[in-house]
């Protein structure tokens, strides 16, 4: 049996054997080792192996789905080796013949098919990278649900287009994995080499061809070399790892590179479009605007977040669709309760394609096709938007295997076909038959007795069971020679001192028959979940139609909850390069708000005429959540949802970069300041003119004329090279100049007030700028202890007097001031009431205040303060 793992484990050293063993399966050597610290299971030992011990660990077979899940996100691959032959079969050649075993899949992060091991909302995407010669292209599957795309990428879209998709795995030549796999790697994503004849373009040009069964991919779309390079990686991959079973997979989608809004990882993470900086969907826009009841229609949501459009005419499609769910209200409400029985086909097919799947994948068809059908029925004889109609019409003429399903299957099926029980009584007659015989042996055998004495005219005749005879006809001595009187039908078996047996061949053949009636019984339904699979594979092209036809219908009702309930409006979106905002709403933060009762305070924003607005004001007034706000402004209209403003015009925005917020990183050596430069570097160097830009303090993580500098000559290039609309937020006041300098830039403030010595945020966005920062305030807010308030209060007040009075450099100054130790001590603050009051109030029994006198009481109270 060592001999057999050994070999099996030289095929695959770099992946954990899973070697089946009876119910467990076992991992032995450092894969043991290994295995057992990282699922925290017991070690042990087995045998010895050149002296040496065996480490040993071992998992339950039916638990193993968990501990798949927890060795893929720890970054291992698993190989599962299965038995291949009973062991009643391995004994027939010997009683020390070894099982044969071998690996019947690879698990790695991006071919994960159970729905134990994904997010039933979102994409698990394999995704393959490849050069031939100058041209590079990417290539993206999602095997759970077959979808598959490629698309011409350059080396520097690579990284963002990788946190675009949130791929688990890609796999590149092992020529480009030298350059890039650093790269993948800080994207989250685990890279997987491959021999470059993988990813050759001739030979994998023919492997498509034949996967998809047509003579050439010309009706698929135009493709290039590289394209055609990166899936037949993909291919080949997933042939090695499915051990030759393919999934299903769509006909390949050909998407142009600027088709979508360009948005590097950086960008992403500082706008948490899909996922908070904290992790998970909570606090996300994702999460924020997520309504859909759907599986298909979560994670088409999530790829439209993640790829705004930049089609014009697909946008206003997807807004048409979403307008259309806004008209009626109780039509809205009867379709998401439809769509809230819909299953996740898409999953349920890839599952039956890798023949993988269970009865109630078969269910899920069922469902969905009846699903559809109902929602298509409800929408039949209403004037849809294009995208809606067309959504409908794939979920139509589905009736054939809805019947055949219908008539085939019970009601609730069971998760495994090799427990039976799923086909429906009164499909097939031979089934019917051997349940019968299966669950009423017993019946049977009785209506056959009552009809032997009718016979025979023997009332004392009994048919009976032993383990040595089997079933048998009995009766006594004196009714023998009545029973050989009758021929040859009743075949003498044996006598005791009491009884004679007798059997016949009706009876020698039902006891066969029951006997063998459960495994005849499974065998039957192991045949009839066959062809269900074969009838639902044979239609899977037009039921992964109707699933997506299901997903947009989900989503435009979804888009259309959140913007009734908010009272989100319809963004206008052309070709110009405009950008007016009027009312707008960071989308998440008003959620946030509105759920503690407090309003949110919304902003107008014009780019439209200085399409550069250097904003200025404290911190803690609002100026990140503006900035965002309107980013994430842009995201929405381009995916054709609603935008939360009050009228919003949007001309088409390319690109989106965000820099707000400040980390390091300090596994690369990399400084908070030389993040931010590096992020900086990357906007400025590919920034076009139907960009949108948000910065924030560029320059604050140096000394403050190195920043001042910085942040000077960075808006300068927005303004004079890069041609963008931008939102530049600084506490440099002196910037404010460059508004009379650039006629594209305009100065903005949030306003704030001062009351008795407080600082109130107002969270307004007004013209001008702001007259200081308001740093000690907040500082005070913070909590800093009172004496350090107080000295940095008076450190900022006489270098303020300074610099207005010319009194000499900076350093002088400093070196004027008294140290900390000499300041006098702050005077204590003045309690907030006045002795008369404290008097009054130790005279109050609270409990015993009628409300009426507690209001009374109150006057007074304030009497006795103004006084």
């Amino acid at each position: 049996m060592m001999a057999q793992y050994l070999e099996i484990k030289a095929q695959h050293p770099d992946a954990l054997l899973f070697y089946r063993m009876g119910d467990f399966y076992e991992m032995f050597f450092e894969d043991a080792v290994a295995a057992a610290e990282a699922l925290d299971i017991a070690l042990t030992k087995r045998g010895k192996h050149l002296g040496e011990d065996i480490a040993m660990c071992g998992v339950p077979v039916h638990a193993a789905e968990g501990y798949l899940l927890t060795l893929i996100r720890k970054g291992f691959r698993v190989a599962i080796a299965e038995q291949m032959e009973d062991p009643a079969e391995a004994k027939k050649r010997g009683s020390k013949s070894v099982v044969k075993r071998d690996v019947v899949r690879l698990v790695t992060p991006g071919t994960l098919t159970e729905d134990s091991l994904l997010d039933a909302r979102r994409h698990n995407f394999l995704a393959a990278y490849a050069q031939v010669r100058d041209d590079c292209a990417l290539a993206w599957v999602d095997i759970s649900t077959g979808a598959l795309s490629v698309m011409p990428c350059s080396r520097m879209r690579l990284g963002p287009e990788i946190a675009r998709l949130g791929a688990r795995e890609v796999l590149l030549s092992e020529a480009l994995e030298r350059d890039l796999a650093e790269v993948i790697e800080d994207l989250g994503a685990s890279v997987t080499p491959l021999g470059g004849s993988a990813f050759d373009s001739t030979s994998g040009e023919r492997r498509l061809a034949e996967l998809f069964r047509v003579g050439s991919l010309d009706g698929f779309g135009t493709f290039e070399r590289a394209e055609i390079a990166a899936l037949a990686g993909l291919v080949e991959y997933l042939e090695i790892t499915q051990r030759g079973k393919l999934p299903l997979l769509r006909a390949p989608v050909r998407e142009a590179e600027r088709a979508s809004m360009q948005i590097d990882a950086a960008t992403r993470k500082s706008l948490e479009l899909t996922q908070a900086m904290a992790g998970g969907r909570a606090g996300s826009l994702l999460g924020s605007v997520d309504r859909t009841v759907t599986a298909g229609g979560a994670r088409l949501l999530e790829r439209r977040i993640a790829a705004p459009s930049c089609q014009i005419d697909t946008i206003q499609a997807r807004q048409a669709a979403v307008a259309f769910a806004l008209e009626d209200v109780p039509l809205a409400e009867e379709l998401r309760r439809a769509l809230k029985a819909v299953p996740d086909v898409d999953r349920a097919l890839s599952r039956l394609g890798l023949d993988r799947g269970g009865p109630r994948d078969l269910a899920a068809v069922r469902a969905a096709i009846g699903q559809g059908a109902d929602i298509a029925a409800r929408l039949e004889d209403k004037s849809l938007p294009d995208l809606l109609a067309s959504a409908i019409g794939d979920m139509q003429g589905h009736e054939e295997l809805l019947d055949l399903l219908d008539s085939a299957l019970v009601a609730e099926p069971p998760l495994l076909a090799r427990d039976g029980g799923f086909a429906a009584p009164g499909y097939d007659d031979e089934l019917d038959e051997a349940r019968r015989l299966r669950d009423e042996g017993r019946s049977v055998i009785a209506g056959m007795q009552s009809d032997f004495i009718r016979e025979t005219g023997v009332q004392s005749l009994k048919i009976k069971h032993n383990n040595v005879l089997g079933y048998f006809i009995e009766v006594t001595a004196t009714h023998a020679e009545t029973m050989r009187a009758l021929g040859d039908r009743f075949i003498h078996r044996q006598t005791t001192a009491n009884q004679v047996r007798f059997t016949t061949v009706e009876l020698s053949d039902l006891e066969t028959r029951i006997l063998n009636a459960g495994a005849r019984a499974l065998e039957i339904e192991r045949r009839i979940f066959g062809i269900l699979r074969e009838a639902i594979l044979a239609e899977a092209p037009r039921l992964m139609a109707l699933a997506r036809g299901l997903a947009e219908v989900d989503l435009a009702f979804a888009l259309a909850d959140v913007a009734r309930e908010r009272a989100w409006c319809r963004p206008k979106v052309d070709d110009s390069q405009a950008f007016a905002v009027s009312g707008g709403r960071h989308p998440v933060v008003e959620d946030a708000l509105r759920a503690e009762g407090t309003p949110f305070v919304a902003n107008d924003c014009d780019l439209s005429e200085a399409r550069i607005h250097l904003l200025t004001g404290p911190n803690m007034a609002g100026k990140s959540t503006y900035l965002r706000q309107n980013a994430l402004m842009a995201v929405l209209a381009q995916m054709g949802a609603y935008v939360p403003a009050d009228e919003a015009h949007i001309g088409i925005v390319s690109q989106l970069f965000s820099r707000v917020g400040a980390s390091d990183d300090l596994a690369r050596g990399r400084s908070t300041f030389m993040v931010e430069m590096v992020e900086t570097a990357a906007i400025l160097n590919q920034a076009d003119d139907r960009a949108l830009v948000i910065l924030d303090e560029i320059g604050r993580g140096t000394a403050t004329y190195d920043g001042l500098s910085i942040a000077w000559a960075t808006l300068e290039h927005l303004h004079e090279v890069n041609g963008c609309r931008a939102l530049f937020a600084t506490h440099y006041h002196e910037m404010s100049a460059l508004a009379g300098k650039l006629d594209g830039v305009e100065n903005a403030t949030v306003a704030v007030k001062e009351w008795e010595g407080e600082v109130v945020f107002l969270h307004e966005v007004r013209k001008g700028t702001a007259d200081r920062s308001y740093g000690v305030q907040v500082a005070r807010l913070a909590g800093l202890p009172a004496s350090v308030v107080e000295r940095a209060r008076v450190v900022l007040e006489t270098l303020e007097k300074s610099e207005r009075e010319g009194g000499g450099s900076r350093a002088a100054v400093i070196d004027d001031l008294p140290l900390f130790a000499a300041m006098p001590p702050p005077p204590e603050r003045k309690p907030a009431h006045t002795p008369e009051v404290e008097a009054r109030l130790s005279e109050i029994l609270p409990d015993e205040l009628t409300p009426r006198q507690a209001l009374e009481l109150i006057y007074e109270l304030k009497s006795l303060v103004r006084d």
